[in-house]
């Protein structure tokens, strides 16, 4: 890759970002289409999400990817808003155009991009399990695709916040219901769903042998997406092979977000199966 004086820059900010899978996803994206951009991570905490966004208008970045904990505080800093991220108050996502900052949250699209490449029709029961971070951009964007989405979580008054937010923004176009996320919720909502998505940490690594939906609980006509993608075979995943279920994982939806982001910044179309490979190729590199 070489840097020159008209090298657009784009990058990451949040608090942790450091094992971020985004620069090899993005750097190598931009060096298949020969595009003059580099993707950089920038670590910034808690209380100094002002100070970066003046260096981002300072220093003409190009665009950035926002991740915890400033998707919503954010919002202050920046000009304008698309309408998915106006609607639901979440930016993972900023355009510099114009030395205007625009936000946008690519989290819905990423997910639903990636049932779609599985050729999953989204138009059906869903089942998602948690009601914290992504679930908010990934709940709107799916509710508007489903007949039906029903929201499990432990806290029971996160699921019902959420269903009556996502219910308000989308009255008829979007059937939502709440419950708490416990063995006798989950037997009864997934005889009739298609779809089960996994938004909880529930798996991800060191807790690998653990999943939020016991194997005698899937069928082999069940669709189930979890969002953890390290170990990218979790647990929930391999029960659902293991029965001959189709089986997603989460670093699908990671490289669809961010090929939504690679768009926003470029106008290109991005390389899907490059950024994929070289997610892969760099988590295999780092488990030795």
């Amino acid at each position: 890759m070489s840097i020159s004086g008209k090298t657009k820059v784009c990058g990451l900010i949040g608090d942790p970002v450091e094992h971020s899978l985004s620069p090899v996803i993005q750097n190598t994206a931009f060096r298949h289409l020969d595009l003059d951009y580099v993707y950089v991570v920038f670590t910034v905490g808690q209380g100094s999400l002002e100070d970066a966004i003046l260096g981002v208008r300072g220093l003409g970045i190009r665009g950035l990817n926002v991740t915890m904990p400033h998707k919503i505080d954010i919002i202050k800093y920046l000009d304008e808003l698309d309408e998915t991220a106006r609607s639901i108050s979440s930016v993972n996502t900023v355009l510099n155009k114009d030395e205007r900052l625009i936000g946008y949250t690519t989290d819905g699209i990423g997910a639903l991009n990636a049932l779609r490449h599985e050729r999953v029709n989204p138009s059906c029961k869903i089942v998602m399990l948690g009601a914290g971070g992504a679930s908010r951009s990934i709940s709107f964007t799916l509710a508007k695709q489903a007949s039906e989405l029903v929201i499990l979580n432990r806290t029971l008054e996160k699921a019902k916040k959420l269903a009556k937010d996502l219910s308000s923004l989308l009255g008829e176009c979007g059937k939502v219901r709440a419950a708490g996320l416990n063995p006798n919720v989950l037997k009864k909502e997934l005889k009739d769903a298609h779809i089960l998505v996994n938004v909880t940490s529930v798996g991800m690594h060191p807790h690998n042998m653990e999943t939020p939906a016991p194997q005698s609980l899937l069928r082999p006509d069940l669709v189930v997406f979890d969002l953890v993608y390290e170990p990218l075979e979790t647990r929930l995943l391999s029960d659902a092979r293991r029965l001959g279920a189709k089986a997603i994982d989460g670093l699908s939806m990671l490289v669809h977000q961010g090929a939504a982001s690679f768009e926003i910044w470029t106008g290109m179309k991005a390389p899907i199966e490059v950024m994929m490979k070289a997610a892969i190729e760099e988590l295999e590199r780092r488990k030795h």
